[in-house]
Order: C-alpha cells, then sequence, then structure tokens
C-alpha cells in the first residue's frame, strides 16, 4: 500500500509502498483510511522536536488524525464490524492501568500512539484496536470528520473543562481561530451559555469566528487586551482557553483573565512567566489540555452528527502530502488540511 513516511528529520517526507497491516491480535481492527489530517504536530515531528520524547524508529508512517471505515477485525471484537464508519480516537491503549481505569485514556500506562511513535494513518490502511474505534452517523463522511480525532479531541477536552465551571453571564475569551480554535468556538456555543469572545491576529479569522458562533471577535492589533477589559467591565474573563500558547499570547492571555479565573492552555510553544505572588494573591489557576478521552470522543461525535460542530477542511489526494504540508506551514490552511487516499 501507499505510506506516507518520515525517512529522516529535517528533511522531506516520501511516499514509501509498504505491506498492508494485519489482524495480529483478537481486538485489532484494521481501518480503510478515509481521511487523515494534517496537523502542525506533523511539521513539529519532522523539525525532530518530537525524536527524543517518542523513541521512534525511522523510517515510520505518520499521521495520527484518522478516519474511515473498518476493514477487519480480530475475533473478540463485537463493538464494530466491517463496512462501518469510524473514527479513531489517537490513542491505542490497554484499558486495564489506573488511568484507563478512570476514563483517561490519553494518560494510559502502556499507550501506542499512531503517527507520534508507530505507524499512523497517512496510508491506506491502519492497524488500530477495539478500544479506540467510534462509530461516526451515517450522514458523516470519514474526510469531513477526521481532524476531529484530535484537533477537534483537544478543543472539546478543554472547552468541556471550561464549560463545566462557566456560568451564564460569564465571559470565555479564546486566543485563536484556526485548526482547533474554529472547533472550540462551536463546542463552547454548544454547550454553553457564557458569553464567548475570540482573540486572533488575522481579521479573516475573527471574521469566521463571528460567522460560526462567536459573541464578540477582536483582532489582536495591540488593543485587544483593553477591548476585553471594557468587554468586562474592567474586571476581566472567568475563563481563557489559549489555542496559541506562544508568540506573546500566554502574557496577554493573563491580562485578560480576572481574579480567581482560569486559564486553560491548549497551544504550546513559549513559558508561562507569572509571579507567584500574582497567582495567589488573585487565585487564578493554570490547567494543561492534552486530547481527549474516548468517552469525549463519542461526546463530540454527537455533537457533529447534530451539525453543531462543523469542520472547516482544505482536501489534498495523499500523493499531495508535500503540497497540505507547505500550505499549513506557510498558513495557507483555513481550518484543517485533510489527506484522502
Amino acid at each position: 500500500m501507499r505510506a506516507i513516511q518520515v525517512v529522516g528529520y529535517h528533511t522531506d517526507l516520501k511516499l514509501n509502498d509498504i505491506p498492508e497491516p494485519k489482524v495480529e491480535g483478537p481486538l485489532d481492527v484494521i481501518v480503510r483510511i478515509g481521511g487523515a489530517g494534517v496537523c502542525r504536530t506533523d511539521l513539529h515531528i519532522l523539525e525532530g522536536q518530537w525524536a527524543e520524547k517518542s523513541g521512534v524508529a525511522l523510517p515510520y508512517t505518520i499521521g495520527h488524525e484518522n478516519a474511515g471505515w473498518v476493514e477487519a477485525t480480530g475475533d473478540a471484537v463485537t463493538n464494530v464490524k466491517p463496512g462501518d464508519k469510524v473514527i479513531l480516537h489517537p490513542l491505542i491503549t490497554c484499558g486495564l492501568c489506573r488511568a484507563c481505569r478512570f476514563g483517561e485514556d490519553v494518560h494510559c500506562e502502556n499507550s501506542q500512539f499512531p503517527g507520534i511513535d508507530t505507524d499512523g494513518g497517512y496510508a491506506e490502511y491502519l492497524r488500530t484496536t477495539a478500544r479506540s474505534v467510534v462509530r461516526i452517523d451515517d450522514s458523516l463522511e470519514p474526510a469531513d470528520v477526521a481532524a476531529l480525532a484530535d484537533a477537534g479531541l483537544t478543543a472539546y477536552h478543554a472547552v468541556r473543562k471550561a464549560a463545566a465551571a462557566l456560568r451564564p453571564g460569564d465571559v470565555c475569551v479564546m486566543i485563536g481561530a484556526g485548526g482547533l480554535g474554529h472547533i472550540g468556538i462551536q463546542v463552547l456555543k454548544a454547550i454553553s451559555a457564557a458569553t464567548l469572545v475570540v482573540v486572533d491576529r488575522n481579521p479573516a479569522a475573527v471574521e469566521l469566528a463571528v460567522a460560526i458562533g462567536a459573541d464578540h471577535g477582536i483582532v489582536a492589533d495591540g488593543t485587544q487586551i483593553a477591548q476585553v477589559l471594557e468587554l468586562t467591565g474592567g474586571r476581566g474573563a472567568e475563563a481563557v482557553v489559549d489555542f496559541v500558547g506562544e508568540g506573546g499570547a500566554t502574557a496577554e492571555g493573563v491580562a485578560m483573565l480576572r481574579r480567581a479565573g482560569n486559564y486553560y492552555v491548549v497551544g504550546y510553544g513559549e513559558n508561562l512567566d507569572v509571579p507567584t505572588i500574582d497567582i495567589i494573591s488573585t487565585e487564578i489557576n493554570f490547567v494543561g489540555n492534552l486530547v481527549g478521552s474516548h468517552t469525549d470522543l463519542q461526546e463530540l461525535m454527537v455533537l457533529a452528527a447534530q451539525g453543531k460542530v462543523t469542520l472547516h477542511t482544505s482536501k489534498y489526494p495523499l500523493a499531495d502530502f508535500q503540497q497540505a504540508i507547505d500550505d499549513l506551514g506557510r498558513g495557507l490552511v483555513r481550518g484543517r488540511a485533510i489527506l484522502i487516499p
């Protein structure tokens, strides 16, 4: 089968012909890929940022946002059958460790991460397990929802945390209305009555944010902190969800937060620099967010089936992988890029 592989760091991906994955265990599920999301993490992989952490041997197939159709299953699989449309939780998990028992799949002590530390979905087929597949509604197509497997799941996980603490009349600021942010906007409006303010440097992204539900859109032109404070009567927002995490976004986000507010860190790239006396005296909280659980993904797919969360995508044939990577790197992708075998 065709697969797009990392053959070296600081070098281009390569299209290789490799054997199709086969069922090897009773809970294995082979998925025919219908869409694979192109994520900024993939750029970081090529830059070598994940090399030491993942320990993956090269070459290997990249791609961690995947959806498609069940092709084959192991003898013990009962939750899906060949032909079912599915989206894949990013991790292959054991189901037996403490984290899995608590439903915190992302912290599984024995996990594999297709596309990061084992073969992923920039390919025609992918092997995963019964624990990782979520059936999707017949009204949805794999290529349209693939990026919800990671970008959407990450956004949902963070926004669900924020929504649990927000009350009607509260204000939530979202920094970034790109690939994750445009999903987070829709999720918050679907599950919370809080007022949503979206901040982004790109006027087109701000325009999109308002079009898909944000109550206020602010272009980050140097006046964004003052504008947020004006909207909140000088107090700041009860919650800030930061999908950027670099380029000064964290300092600006903290300045937009009210006393006893919650700062949800999603994007990464710079350090938080907050005097501990400020944390203590204002009782602000910083909450890290990785990717969501299997249950989070199921809930997100309900919102997708209801039409409350829709991905804005740019689709590329699998063979045009380099164009997709280049477009993402140059900031030319609005929403998410999807590779289709």
